[in-house]
């Protein structure tokens, strides 16, 4: 089977909309809409075909770039590697150079636009913050555990797991409550199986769950529209059955060897890549990583970070 490597870019104004342009009559799905971009060049390099594509396609001149994140798509004549890329800076106006019509959407709203499937996986990227904070295990006292998530929330943790493996139900839905109540409009998740994690996010006003890799196999029929979905994975295997079961992202890992699991191996920075090349959504490092590494896995095409003790003393 061919492919082709596309390069495409994530414009975004102040205003949270970001810049979508429509395929052109009598182009591969005329009418429906993407990130603006084009094929590489035969030897050209991700970055400088980027910068040649937008300013072919929208007049703009590109100063300031970073990866954000690398899919894979299938259509019967072939496979399209689509590198999407986020561009901080650009001197120009962007216009239809090529006679494409041009769209600024609110980020909230592009699931609602006819965007290509292939380029839908990017809303999530955009939406996710860069940096994921997972809970200790909890204390019996709630006021400080209440406290520590609002402290996590105060140095930038937006999006925060609650784990609290082998607790009662009763015990779940308390620190679920005092979770939701110390992020202070911050995005909680819910760790554990989703037959009870579900209902729980729903009944205490938690952003979604995180599914430990042991449940991908069997997720419930359904999982109400609105739900964040997150997936713990170690292996190339858990990212495809995490994608299949349109998680909105996953943490892999252990990157490097952590005190806290002594005598594994982490995965390396290069494995870590590697599997991220052929991860299909969003994905955060994990095990021995903190918020110093954030631009460090970016580069190599996750997410963000995500962690215990970078965020909870």
């Amino acid at each position: 089977m061919s492919q082709c490597h596309v390069v495409a870019g994530v414009l975004c104004d102040s205003q949270g909309r970001t810049l979508i342009a429509q395929r052109l009559p009598g182009t591969h799905m005329a009418g429906r809409w993407e990130f603006p971009g084009g094929k590489l060049k035969d030897s050209e390099q991700r970055r400088s075909g980027l910068v040649r594509e937008l300013r072919e396609e929208l007049g703009i001149a590109v100063s300031e770039t970073s990866p954000l994140i690398r899919l894979r798509h299938s259509y019967p004549e072939g496979e399209v590697l689509l590198d999407f890329w986020r561009v901080h800076a650009y001197h120009g106006e962007p216009v239809g150079a090529e006679g494409q019509a041009l769209r600024w959407v609110d980020i909230s709203q592009l699931h609602d636009v006819d965007l290509l499937d292939a380029d839908r996986p990017v809303i999530n990227a955009l939406t996710l913050p860069d940096r994921y904070a997972i809970t200790r295990l909890p204390t019996a006292n709630m006021h400080n555990f209440t406290e520590q998530i609002a402290t996590a929330a105060r140095r930038g943790a937006s999006m925060i797991q609650l784990r609290a493996p082998d607790i009662d139900a009763a015990q779940l839905h308390a620190l679920a409550v005092a979770a939701v109540q110390g992020a202070r409009g911050g995005a909680i998740l819910i760790n554990g199986d989703p037959r009870t994690t579900v209902s729980l996010a729903l009944t205490t006003g938690a952003a979604g769950v995180h599914l430990p890799a042991r449940f991908l196999q069997r997720l419930p029929a359904t999982i109400p529209d609105g739900l964040l979905i997150g997936a713990s994975c170690h292996n190339a295997e858990e990212l495809e059955l995490a994608a299949r079961n349109d998680a909105h992202f996953a943490v892999l890992g252990s990157v490097l060897a952590t005190p806290s699991h002594p005598g594994v191996v982490g995965l390396g920075w290069d494995r870590f890549a590697a599997l991220v090349d052929q991860a299909n959504l969003p994905v955060y490092a994990i095990g021995g990583v903190g918020p110093d590494d954030i631009e460090r896995a970016q580069w190599l095409g996750a997410q963000g970070v995500a962690g215990i003790s970078a965020f909870f003393d």
